[in-house]
């Protein structure tokens, strides 16, 4: 099959799923090209990138400026000079009365004299970006996945009809949950157009260990993600302060970077652990497997934000268990579909820092439940959620649309 992959940043050190599945396609023997509007926002990038070579499969949509004339003058640019390999298209793609704009030019350049099997678009606004080219006339049968915020706070900003071009041209389309897939039918999606994929990641790459307290060590707990508001961070933290008071052998790793970094760090400060608390930036794949060997507990303490941005799956809690951490997160979207309450996990209502507080202090107190449930949490996340599972999943899926649609 020949293959184009849709995403807004590439590689991203987030979006590990979405790398998985890239190196599968390759791995697989199909032709891959991808194409994505930036490049990646930090120096690091996976060892896959480099490994199968994916930089040489990249294209970057041309930069949109956003002076309106300038705009317009380098889209005219853009058309003329590539109007020989498809003037029909080109010319669709100037169809002002139906785009208002000249932004399509920008994406139809890398398209055109090209076909492909299927177009996959990684979340929503990439979707309508795939579903403009396939009503220019870009061959390919065009799937999209829903990943959480693209269902959830995007709506809310850009109406909830911003998906009605998309689900009416959409050849497919998948959720990584099912809480992402009832939005998405809320929404405007067909029942019989959308399935449950999950987000995987290679199982093999993060090492399962058992997890004891050794003679004299601290508890080490460990939360990894953006530094944004729907991580509930700052729960944790409050949490983690009221236990403090009963135990002292307790530190706390935060992995990731984002815009709440200094209000967080003076929280810990104000809240009087600070030198408990580490915040370690942004980190590789590499390097978060290091963390999750390390640590004994993981934290997510998701939360519904004041825009409605909410967590899709949140593969992070796939990546603890796999390494054997019991895990303490929150009854939120589609994190109950992703551990087993009570075996797995511990999980709590949103913003209770009480219930946040006596789970952690139960398992804190308790490390002889460790092994066992981060043995519970090894076996299902290799039943669900590897990435070889799933992409053969999503192969049988592209399968399927192009002999079907």
């Amino acid at each position: 099959m020949k293959i184009a992959v849709i995403v807004t940043e590439f590689p991203a050190l987030s979006e590990t799923f979405i790398l998985e599945q890239l190196v599968g396609i390759v791995k697989a023997g199909h032709e891959l090209e991808i194409f994505a509007t930036t490049g990646a926002a930090q120096n690091k990038q996976h060892a896959d990138i480099e490994k199968y070579n994916l930089n040489k499969h990249i294209y970057y949509f041309p930069p949109i400026s956003k002076n309106k004339l300038n705009r317009i003058c380098k889209a005219f640019w853009l058309g003329l000079i590539n109007f020989h390999k498809d003037p029909l298209l080109i010319i669709k793609a100037f169809n002002l009365k139906r785009y208002r704009t000249c932004r399509q030019i920008y994406t139809v350049i890398p398209f055109l004299n090209k076909k492909f099997d299927i177009i996959h678009c990684h979340f929503g606004p990439n979707g309508i970006i795939g579903a403009d080219l396939k009503l220019l006339g870009v061959r390919g049968k065009l799937l999209t996945s829903f990943h959480g915020y693209d269902v959830n706070n995007y709506p809310r900003t850009y109406g909830n009809d911003v998906y009605r071009t998309l689900f009416s041209a959409g050849d497919f389309f998948t959720a990584n949950t099912n809480f992402t897939k009832q939005q998405a039918l809320l929404l405007g999606a067909q029942e019989d157009k959308i399935e449950i994929i999950h987000e995987g990641f290679n199982t093999d790459k993060f090492k399962f260990s058992r997890k004891e307290l050794l003679l004299n060590q601290s508890v080490n707990l460990l939360s990894v993600g953006r530094l944004v508001e729907k991580k509930g961070h700052k729960y944790a933290l409050i949490a983690l302060a009221m236990v403090y008071k009963k135990f002292k052998n307790i530190n706390y790793t935060i992995a990731g970077e984002g815009p709440l970094r200094p209000d967080l760090e003076a929280q810990a400060d104000l809240l009087g652990i600070n030198k408990i608390v580490k915040f370690v930036g942004n980190v590789d794949q590499a390097q978060v497997a290091k963390l999750y060997e390390q640590a004994h507990i993981f934290i997510l303490p998701s939360i519904t934000t004041r825009n409605f941005d909410r967590e899709g799956q949140a593969l992070v809690l796939q990546e603890a268990q796999a390494c054997g951490l019991p895990v303490l997160a929150t009854l939120h979207n589609g994190i109950p579909e992703g551990v087993i309450d009570g075996k797995t996990a511990f999980l709590v209502k949103e913003k209770d820092v009480y219930g946040l507080a006596e789970k952690l202090e139960y398992l804190v107190s308790n490390p002889q439940i460790w092994q066992k449930m981060g043995q519970a949490g090894r076996e299902f996340v290799e039943q669900k959620f590897s990435s070889e599972v799933l992409n053969q999943q999503l192969f049988e899926l592209y399968g399927r649309i192009i002999e079907d649609c």
